[in-house]
């Protein structure tokens, strides 16, 4: 069982940057592949970035390529993803989540585990 927790998410403007972080417990969190999921007000959620167990490979949706960047650190059992240049249309509850397989994937259905969110809002 791995419980994750968000953190790093609130208010800011267009323009500026935020670094969510979650933390998992369980010492099995290097094992695991993790991401990123977002959910605005009535829009379905949809996959923002992944990172393979190991850190070496890494995945972004079209939308947040080049602006955002995940990472993990297995020593801290901690997943980050940076944001930078937010835009409004960023604004959304960011999920973070975790897949027993190694592999990056980009389907919430893949995923095993999830945290309880942390809102982004971004300002124009």
């Amino acid at each position: 069982q791995v419980q994750l927790v968000e953190s790093g998410g609130g208010l800011v403007q267009a323009g500026g940057s935020l670094r969510l972080s979650c933390a998992a417990s369980g010492r099995t969190f290097s094992t695991y592949a993790m991401g990123w999921f977002r959910q605005a007000p009535g829009k379905e959620r949809e996959f923002v970035a992944a990172i393979s167990w190991s850190g070496e490979s890494t995945y972004y949706s079209d939308s947040v390529k080049g602006r955002f960047t995940i990472s993990r650190d297995n020593a801290k059992n901690t997943v980050y993803l940076q944001m930078n240049s937010l835009k409004p249309e960023d604004t959304a509850v960011y999920y973070c989540a975790a897949k027993k397989s190694r592999g990056i994937g980009t389907i919430d259905s893949l995923y095993d585990y999830w945290g309880q969110g942390t809102q982004v809002t971004v300002s124009s």
